[in-house]
């Protein structure tokens, strides 16, 4: 890797880390942290691709009205950064949640953000949990409430593979995909769906072994709010 390459890849790691920072104090404060700063840069277009739908968790988790520059920003983003060719699913899942999160907000998306059709389901069986949860923990910012996909179908149909990729995660202390499947798992809950998992443990233990960046922590604090908020009716 060159040093540019090097120096692009830390600017682009520190801007996905504000971006999500400011995404969790919007979830903590009520709104206190305020609209986007704009313009954004190129750094911060990138991090608006990488966290995707978790741009939405103040909106979809915390109930706050929706900043109409997130709408904006996912088009810029798009503009900057276009969709790829159909390669991995799981990106492919990723760039339709946010594209779709983008439109339902006060009407305000692009021209052509809403016309992304699903992928294909993700390839899963019970016996193929080791290489499915993984692809799910890449998917957890899919995990929030008021928002499904044959994705979310997937994972009601598999709370027991959920579980047990948590549980192989924690073991090899892979410490962040767990804290995206408990996210997961706490959404299951929340939709009303027996979870084979003591949840509240494994986000007191995920706090204490975390490595502390703001998007481990905003997995956490979507997974609070999926645990111990409201249920939704059904």
């Amino acid at each position: 890797m060159s040093v540019t390459d090097a120096t692009l890849r830390a600017e682009y790691g520190a801007a996905v880390e504000r971006m999500a920072g400011r995404a969790l104090d919007v979830l903590r404060d009520g709104g206190g942290a305020g609209a986007l700063p704009w313009p954004l840069s190129r750094a911060e277009l990138a991090a608006v691709r990488v966290l995707g739908a978790d741009l939405f968790v103040p909106h979809m988790a915390g109930g706050l009205p929706t900043d109409d520059g997130l709408a904006q920003a996912v088009a810029e983003a798009y503009r900057l950064f276009p969709l790829q060719p159909p390669g991995d699913p799981v990106i492919a899942w990723h760039d339709w949640a946010a594209c779709t999160l983008a439109s339902r907000t006060a009407g305000s998306a692009e021209p052509g953000q809403a016309t992304i059709a699903p992928p294909e389901p993700l390839a899963g069986t019970p016996g193929g949990w080791r290489q499915w949860a993984p692809s799910m923990a890449r998917l957890a910012p899919l995990a929030l409430p008021g928002f499904d996909s044959p994705i979310h179908d997937t994972a009601r149909a598999h709370p027991l593979c959920l579980a047990r990729g948590t549980v192989r995660a924690m073991l090899r202390r892979d410490y962040r995909d767990a804290a995206r499947l408990t996210r997961w798992l706490a959404w299951l809950h929340h939709t009303r769906v027996p979870v084979p998992l003591e949840i509240t443990p494994l986000l007191t233990r995920l706090r204490q072994v975390g490595d502390g960046s703001a998007r481990a922590n905003l997995d956490l604090a979507v997974a609070e709010h999926l645990l111990h908020g409201h249920k939704e009716d059904g």
